[in-house]
């Protein structure tokens, strides 16, 4: 891919075992300009793991860390090596509301700690010069006034934090699952909107149950940016206008088709690395959401994807999808 400026305009949200490695080369074959965040990675993962919790291919670019943590030193040390790997920004995770998060003291439940959040922020722009940035939930708990928001966002601004990505839903603790978290509380976007009023000097980007790219640009009335989630991994092909509509690229776009034979060198690559097929492939259910024949080609995958032993299966899929077209002509 071509070098792009890294711009947050738009970004896809970091979601645990989803927006891994594979799915962020894939999205980079649709979208050039769209800033992709890792999975979340927790400090003790990348400190005493014994596998490469850093790992990227450099057609990822812009590319941002998400760390999990709340230790300054630990936050820091973590920064520093992300910077060495080449990554371009480091987000700390204040927004996962996950009992393991929670026992690990880091995610959602750190808003009731601005002063550790801030005290991580300064250690960690001490130890990089790559930006350093929080993603947090609008409250947590009976925290859910805007007066606490807002207080959160002012004691770590303060310490030096210029840009905050934020959930615009309140995360409670206890009670409800990490996936019931997203959908259960209410959405409140005048809230993050009033922040923007408040803060104006901050980098504010918008994140929460945004499924098209005009809803996108309605917040970017409001907002620098926007980030989308689990529908960039049930549609990822809506980010194939994002680069022409949000960053003024006229690169002509690609097919489905194309994408997708774009990905057959990469999988066979990654076999020949002690991949398996499936490991990519899994990501590429959703290239044809909404199009004839996308039942078809995600049935192809799913019926044969764990078995298959190269990228053949991409193009056979492909085969399959188009036979069954013709079929119902």
């Amino acid at each position: 891919m071509a070098d792009v400026s890294f711009n947050r305009r738009i970004s896809i949200a970091p979601m645990l075992d989803w927006t891994d490695r594979h799915y962020r080369y894939f999205m980079r074959r649709i979208t050039r300009h769209t800033l992709l965040y890792t999975e979340m990675v927790t400090t003790g993962a990348i400190l005493f793991g014994k596998g490469d919790y850093l790992g990227f291919n450099s057609d990822e670019h812009p590319v941002a860390l998400q760390l999990g943590g709340s230790d300054p030193a630990d936050m820091a040390e973590c920064a520093r090596r992300a910077e060495a790997r080449g990554y371009d920004e480091v987000n700390i995770n204040v927004g996962c509301p996950s009992d393991r998060v929670q026992n690990g003291r880091f995610g959602a439940c750190l808003m009731a700690e601005p002063d550790t959040v801030a005290a991580c922020i300064t250690a960690m722009q001490k130890a990089v010069a790559i930006p350093v940035t929080v993603k947090c939930r609008i409250g947590i708990d009976d925290m859910d006034e805007y007066a606490h928001l807002d207080d959160f966002i002012r004691r770590v601004a303060d310490a030096g934090c210029d840009t905050f990505i934020i959930h615009a839903r309140k995360a409670w603790l206890q009670g409800l699952s990490p996936k019931e978290n997203r959908e259960i509380p209410p959405l409140m976007y005048d809230r993050v909107y009033l922040l923007k009023e408040h803060f104006p000097q901050l980098h504010l980007s918008i994140n929460g149950g945004v499924k098209t790219l005009e809803e996108a640009k309605q917040h970017l009335q409001y907002q620098d940016g926007v980030m989308i989630g689990r529908e960039a991994y049930a549609n990822p092909y809506m980010f194939a206008e994002v680069d022409r509509e949000f960053y003024a690229d006229a690169h002509a776009i690609p097919s489905r088709e194309a994408v997708i034979e774009s990905m057959v060198p990469y999988v066979n690559e990654q076999v020949a690395s002690g991949a398996r097929v499936w490991h990519v492939a899994r990501h590429m259910l959703g290239i044809f959401q909404g199009q004839p024949g996308g039942r078809i080609w995600r049935r192809y995958l799913s019926e044969n994807g764990t078995r298959a032993t190269d990228g053949q299966l991409l193009l056979d899929a492909l085969e399959a999808r188009q036979a069954g077209i013709k079929y119902s002509e």
